[in-house]
């Protein structure tokens, strides 16, 4: 059972390690090459990342056209902000369960029935309740994308390709963030709400197109689908019977060690995975992300600076940077990447901490602006090129079969419970003691670099 609970994270840049419940299903994997329908069903499952990502920048720019013409307070507005993550709360505690039982291809269906609703129903609010009731349905999509698209990537995905692949979900991410960046400070809001349809209608109907998880498969012993599935994913002319074998053995070998119950995951095999996931979870969103990305404008507004040049700079830069992260992912490690983004993210929250601490004491007040702009750009960039996708690759690799699906619902409901207190405590501050919060970002980043350098030990 040891074997079937190894974390791929430990095998990361490290290919001589041997682990007797996977080593020939991954060396089988080694040689396995990218097919087209590989790549179609990961752009399809990645166009419901597309849609979180304009999810978390679509309440900073369309801040100032809602409460105009809805006349929203700044309470109501921080609540609409904010009321996405009690959904995604609601998404996460399912997740797992329901990928589990309906599959993963449903639950990606699922997810998008609830981001369409919501992104409907924002589009023609008549009154601040209808976009609380808007929000709240994106979030709950939200939360079931977040971890049933890694999880559907991972497993369709072979081992030498896996982080590449399952990467694409945060560059997909960013590309929705950086797209809403660019447009919407120029579109109006209610327009913005309709073009992210377009996505979530492509992989919808994307869906009945492409395969399910072979493992998935194999888990509900439907033999002859699973065989099939996974030889249009490797390729008709591949050699499968090694892979399938392997695949088999994995499932045997999980369900025989474990009844998938939820109280499994804190059996003492299970201590380093669990501290891993759930780890890097809290600390991602420990790192300010909802801070800056739901309210970077309001930020620029107060350091005196262009909020149409700070936020179309950063979704410009989103773009390049999430692709490096892609390409570096496999070639450097996940935890270099860490380390990298970590302690990048800190030195930017520290030079835009340093910048409201300089304006509150009336001290080099006029580089206030500079510091806060490049500060900002700066956390854009090192955080989308690690922090931003890599808890979630790691999400989908470290968990053995037999207890994944409630791995995922508890790390994902951890981090969302851990959002949710921060975000409005954050929203309703904003503007107010930004030096202080900033700062303590800065802290809780520098303590998130310590935790790399301790979940590597292993390596």
């Amino acid at each position: 059972m040891a074997a079937s609970t190894r974390s791929l994270l430990l095998e990361d840049g490290n290919p001589n390690v041997s682990d007797n419940g996977n080593s020939d299903e991954e060396r089988s994997h080694d040689q396995t090459s990218i097919t087209p329908i590989l790549v179609v069903s990961t752009f399809i499952a990645v166009c419901g990342s597309f849609c979180y990502g304009f999810a978390v920048g679509y309440s900073s720019t369309a801040e100032s056209g809602i409460r105009k013409e809805l006349d929203l307070s700044v309470s109501e507005y921080s609540v609409f902000g904010s009321i996405m993550t009690i959904g995604g709360m609601v998404g996460a505690i399912s997740s797992g369960k329901v990928a589990d039982y309906t599959g993963r291809k449903r639950t990606m269906w699922l997810s998008e029935i609830f981001c369409i609703s919501g992104w409907l129903v924002i589009a023609f609010a008549k009154d601040v309740w209808w976009l609380y009731i808007g929000r709240l349905s994106l979030g709950v999509g939200v939360g079931l994308i977040t971890y049933v698209v890694p999880v559907y990537i991972a497993e369709i995905t072979p081992k030498n390709h896996r982080g590449g692949f399952t990467s694409a979900q945060q560059l997909m991410l960013s590309l929705g963030f950086a797209l809403i960046y660019f447009i919407g400070n120029i579109i109006y809001w209610r327009t913005l709400s309709l073009i992210v349809l377009i996505p979530c209608i492509l992989q919808l109907v994307g869906l009945f197109f492409i395969p399910e998880s072979p493992r998935w498969l194999a888990k509900l012993d439907r033999e002859k689908e699973f065989e099939t599935t996974l030889q249009w994913l490797r390729g008709m002319n591949a050699d499968i019977s090694q892979e399938a074998i392997d695949i088999r053995d994995t499932l045997d070998l999980s369900q025989h060690n474990s009844k998938a119950k939820f109280l499994n995951l804190f059996q003492r095999k299970y201590a380093y995975p669990i501290f891993v996931g759930v780890g890097l979870m809290l600390l991602q969103q420990f790192g300010g992300t909802s801070a800056v990305a739901y309210y970077s404008s309001s930020i620029y507004v107060k350091a005196n600076f262009s909020t149409i040049i700070g936020t179309t700079t950063a979704g410009i830069l989103q773009i390049p940077a999430s692709i490096a992260g892609v390409l570096l992912l496999d070639i450097s490690g996940r935890r270099r990447l860490l380390l990298v983004s970590s302690i990048g993210t800190c030195i930017s929250l520290v030079l835009v901490g340093l910048s409201f601490l300089f304006q509150e004491l009336h001290y080099l007040e006029e580089i206030t602006p500079i510091l806060t702009f490049i500060g900002l750009l700066g956390y854009g960039v090192t955080f989308a090129v690690g922090m931003s996708g890599i808890p979630w690759v790691i999400m989908s690799e470290i968990f053995p079969l037999d207890v994944k699906a409630s791995a995922g619902q508890f790390s994902d409901f951890r981090q969302l419970v851990r959002l949710l207190d921060r975000d409005i405590l954050i929203q309703f501050h904003v503007g107010l003691d930004l030096d202080r919060d900033f700062l303590l970002l800065r802290r809780r980043m520098r303590r998130d670099s310590l935790v790399h350098l301790e979940v590597g030990a292993g390596d």
